[in-house]
């Protein structure tokens, strides 16, 4: 039973993983730069583009403001993304 405010764990398609790695390619950012300027660990950054983790929609907007997906790209993203409302928790902000 999940706890209400809490978010499960879920993986997504590897392929979906790749595409953002490719849209960060794409906008010409290297890994822990890219992971700086979104405010993640660059290890989560890994987790997501080989599709060990699913991101938040959240997430996803904040993948988007740096890295410009395509429309395909971002409804794709948004159709695995996890539901983010009631969590509380900080986020990193880049310095």
């Amino acid at each position: 039973m999940e706890q209400q405010g809490v978010r499960q764990r879920r993986t997504m398609p590897t392929e979906t993983g790749r595409m953002i790695n490719t849209a960060r390619l794409r906008a010409e950012y290297r890994g822990r730069e890219a992971a700086r300027l979104i405010g993640i660990s660059p290890g989560y950054l890994v987790n997501l583009e080989v599709g060990r983790r699913a991101p938040s929609r959240t997430m996803v907007g904040r993948l988007h403001a740096l890295l410009g997906f395509t429309p395909q790209e971002l409804a794709e993203l948004l159709a695995v993304a996890v539901d983010d409302a009631g969590l509380n928790r900080p986020t990193r902000r880049a310095a």
